[in-house]
């Protein structure tokens, strides 16, 4: 016997569950993520071809690093400035003035050393040539010089400072003695032309220019009375 083939017998067949509520069949595909979001590199991709720019973070975060290093380095050359200013403007200078005067001081300490030194040499010399004259002195005394004794016979055309004149030949020899004794050489002039007097003469000199100065200046020792005459 033939089954009837009719809808009846399958009541709903083009609906397998009663959720359907008589909505036609859909082809349910779930949603890809992957797909439907687009990766950053297509998305920087996609800015960069459309707006020809794209912002270089990594550049910009570089450059902001730096930043402190160069801020350090402007810094650091700034206080070298001012240490270098500091140095040749004020520290040089009050060494340089500080070591002129030591080497001035130094210099006054050796010219004083110097002159005390010359001071001293100066003393010692005055003091060995005054023990020498007192040396001569006491030499002078303990065994005095005999000055000579000459009578003159005849005429030399010198010039002759005369100390003493007497008629009496006698005197004038014992008057010359005497100053031979303190060490004083003489000479004695016999009378000539109409003088008559026998003359002491303590020096003689070949002009009269050089026996009046030789006279003036045996003055302080024989008084006054001194002239020069011509033998």
């Amino acid at each position: 016997m033939a089954m009837k083939d009719t809808n009846e017998d399958k009541p709903n067949q083009g609906n397998d569950s009663e959720d359907n509520f008589g909505l036609p069949d859909l082809d349910y595909k779930p949603i890809d993520r992957t797909e439907e979001t687009p990766s950053k590199q297509e998305e920087t991709s996609a800015g960069s071809s459309g707006s020809g720019y794209t912002p270089s973070y990594g550049a910009a975060r570089e450059e902001k690093s730096k930043a402190p290093l160069i801020i350090g380095l402007i810094i650091g050359l700034v206080i070298i400035a001012a240490v270098a200013l500091i140095y040749w403007y004020v520290l040089r200078p009050a060494q340089l003035e500080k070591e002129r005067k030591e080497l001035a001081l130094k210099k006054e300490k050796e010219e004083q050393e110097a002159k005390r030194k010359a001071e001293e040499q100066e003393k010692a010399r005055l003091a060995e040539e005054e023990r020498k004259r007192r040396e001569a002195e006491e030499a002078l005394k303990a065994n005095p010089p005999v000055g000579t004794i000459e009578t003159l016979s005849a005429r030399t055309g010198r010039y002759y400072v005369v100390i003493s004149s007497a008629v009496d030949g006698d005197l004038s020899m014992d008057y010359a003695k005497k100053l031979s004794a303190k060490g004083v050489s003489i000479k004695l002039i016999p009378p000539f032309g109409k003088w008559k007097y026998n003359r002491v003469a303590v020096a003689d000199h070949p002009d009269y220019t050089s026996a009046q100065a030789d006279a003036d200046a045996k003055k302080t020792e024989y008084g006054n009375d001194l002239w020069v005459i011509k033998y």
